[in-house]
């Protein structure tokens, strides 16, 4: 196991888009999961399945699902760049001033979604039975605390292994997955993430806004600076 001290990939775990198309060596996927399976899960209930997604026929298939949605949300044929200048697109595709997505960063969406089946491996967290819950997607928060840290510490396995990742989010339950992955019927994929060595970019402190900012004292809106 490579050695990283555990602030540091914190600082450097930023997404990843642009993937070679490299395999990933067995045995680092298993560090990567065994790393993935440390993380929080609700009363220790681990309902959870982990799938290691390498086959190109179902790479493909997931791609084609998650190009079409991603760029149909980003607004990709309805507003170019151009017309996007400085301001920001939200999923629905409706610009709204610093909110939403700036045009830099949806070139690099929309690379992920036309190459996303060139990734050598997706992982998809599953929930064995969140399509049991009264509401899914009011649940959805509290489903995902019980997957989400778990997720978080693969992606920062894979750092400690100089692969990239990206979270992407999970997609509506008629997106066909359960057929297409062989899942449960009460199974759900809680979000996908693309695995693979550095194409563009690098292992840099993404941009936050001031912790000053952020960050309220005892009650909202008490705030102070940082010493």
């Amino acid at each position: 196991m490579p050695e990283i001290d555990v602030l540091d990939a914190i600082h450097s775990t930023r997404a990843q888009r642009y993937l070679k198309p490299d395999p990933i060596p067995e045995e680092t996927l298993w560090e990567l999961l065994d790393a993935a399976v440390r993380g929080p899960t609700g009363g220790n209930n681990q309902g959870w399945g982990w799938i290691v997604i390498r086959d190109p026929a179902i790479k493909r298939e997931i791609a084609h699902v998650y190009e079409d949605r991603l760029k149909r949300a980003y607004g990709y044929e309805r507003v170019s760049d151009e017309a996007l200048g400085a301001a920001r697109i939200t999923r629905g595709g409706v610009l709204e001033g610093d909110t939403g997505i700036d045009a830099r960063n949806r070139r690099g969406v929309i690379h992920l979604a036309e190459h996303f089946a060139e990734a050598p491996v997706i992982v998809a967290p599953v929930l064995t039975e969140a399509g049991l819950a009264e509401d899914t997607r009011h649940a959805g928060a509290g489903l995902g605390a019980s997957i989400y840290g778990a997720v978080q510490n693969l992606m920062l396995a894979a750092r400690a292994h100089g692969l990239g990742s990206v979270f992407t989010w999970r997609l509506e339950e008629g997106s066909g997955f359960n057929e297409l992955l062989g899942l449960p019927e009460a199974a759900r994929v809680m979000c996908l993430i693309p695995l693979g060595e550095l194409a563009r970019g690098s292992f840099t402190q993404p941009r936050r806004r001031p912790l000053a900012e952020v960050v309220h004292w005892d009650r909202w809106g008490e705030r102070r600076e940082r010493g």
